[in-house]
């Protein structure tokens, strides 16, 4: 079976609110709200990849990322790894570069159902981290 590393963002503002994209019509989980980020390439550590994948994705450069959770999710296809890193401090202005769509959404607006569940734990714990 396929296993796949992932680096995922979570960028979240001085507001509380967490940046958020759409899964392409075409891509695994489509149409689910998703923290952007991707897979870690061979040879790359996961801080590199978070870092590359955000500027490829949403056009920050990342300036510090701190590593929340690692949750291990197996589908019937493929397991993934997904290493989860809160991003407070960037530059540049977060959009959905690849043309998904996108929002902010209050932290504490989080909801589960909206993700692939792959997310389900990151999401409970991000619902009731304080901040």
């Amino acid at each position: 079976m396929k296993h796949l590393q992932i680096a995922v963002g979570i960028i979240r503002n001085s507001q509380q609110e967490i940046f958020i994209t759409q899964r392409a019509a075409d891509s695994h989980m489509a149409g689910f709200w998703e923290f952007p980020g991707g897979k870690i390439e061979q040879d790359e550590t996961p801080e590199v990849a978070l870092k590359r994948e955000l500027l490829e994705e949403t056009g920050i450069a990342v300036k510090e990322a701190v590593l929340l959770k690692v949750l291990e999710h197996t589908f019937t296809d493929r397991i993934v790894t997904l290493s989860f890193y809160l991003v407070e401090e960037w530059d540049g202005k977060p959009f959905g570069r690849e043309g998904q769509p996108m929002r902010w959404v209050k932290q504490s607006d989080l909801l589960a159902e909206e993700f692939p569940p792959a997310n389900a734990a990151i999401i409970e714990l991000l619902t009731h981290l304080r901040t």
